[in-house]
């Protein structure tokens, strides 16, 4: 489910096809840089309600998703 609702906001927003995006991507693999890395944290803080805190800790989606599972608890 987080997954999923990532996938589709790095797509609607980063313009990533959805089935390049997978757990053990990297956002170096996805071509994202830090200014693509802001505009996702806007939209993952504001999607999930939560704050995101130390992005430059997450390397893959992987880490991205256990984040967000980890705060919506």
């Amino acid at each position: 489910m987080i997954f999923e609702k990532l996938q589709g906001i790095m797509e609607e927003n980063l313009s990533i096809e959805r089935d390049e995006i997978k757990l053990d991507s990297t956002f170096a693999s996805l071509g994202i840089d830090s200014l693509d890395t802001f505009q996702l944290i806007i939209e993952i803080e504001e999607e999930f309600g939560i704050e995101v805190e130390a992005p430059e800790s997450m390397k893959t989606i992987k880490d991205v998703v256990n984040y967000i599972e980890e705060k919506t608890k």
